[in-house]
């Protein structure tokens, strides 16, 4: 239990699909309810998707390019801090690229938006991936790979009703209150993002 709850709460810390809130509300407000409510499906299951692909495939890729554990909880408590601090400074949409004027035409003209960019890299970033990566590393015995599996579908559910009642949320919490509640969740993300450095640092030099 106390394995499934950590999981659950650095995901949906580190992918925070409130912050991705006034991104959905601003990208389906001229959608109907059910244009919304099956982007949302979408996005959820999109997330899914990348979260089980970078779970069992990501060892692959550090085997491939000779990337050890270590180097890779550095370079994914970097980009987890700098995730955190974007969203302390209330600049989570510009940190994920959503500012860039071309990226808004790309999106202007999409059909879809539920795999890119709610999905990639809105929500399941860099620091997600290699968020699951280093808990396959760390987890490879089968009930905790099972106990993962559990936190992951749970956290798709979350982000599928989460995005489901953004204009609901919106409206009871306004763009006050989810900057404020961005900004705790903004430092969460940081303290996981230092203890993954820490971790691998006290590894290397045999703290």
């Amino acid at each position: 239990m106390e394995l499934l709850l950590t999981t659950l709460a650095a995901l949906i810390s580190v992918m925070n699909p409130l912050g991705t809130v006034p991104v959905f509300v601003g990208l389906t407000k001229e959608h109907i309810v059910r244009d919304r409510n099956r982007t949302a499906f979408w996005t959820s299951f999109n997330v899914f998707i990348i979260l089980i692909i970078s779970f069992f495939l990501g060892k692959f890729m550090l085997v491939f390019f000779g990337i050890t554990l270590n180097s890779l909880k550095i370079a994914g408590g970097l980009i987890i801090t700098l995730s955190g601090f974007s969203l302390l400074s209330g600049e989570f949409a510009k940190h994920k690229g959503m500012k860039k004027e071309k990226v808004k035409k790309d999106i202007k003209t999409r059909s879809d938006i539920s795999l890119t960019p709610l999905a990639l890299p809105m929500i399941a970033g860099p620091g997600t991936i290699s968020l699951l990566i280093t808990y396959n590393q760390e987890y490879p015995e089968m009930e905790n790979v099972l106990i993962i599996l559990g936190a992951i579908v749970c956290s798709a559910l979350i982000i599928f009703f989460t995005l489901r009642s953004s204009f609901l949320i919106v409206k009871l919490l306004g763009a006050s209150g989810i900057n404020a509640l961005s900004r705790i969740i903004g430092f969460i993300v940081i303290s996981i993002g230092v203890e993954f450095i820490v971790s691998a640092s006290k590894t290397i030099y045999n703290i």
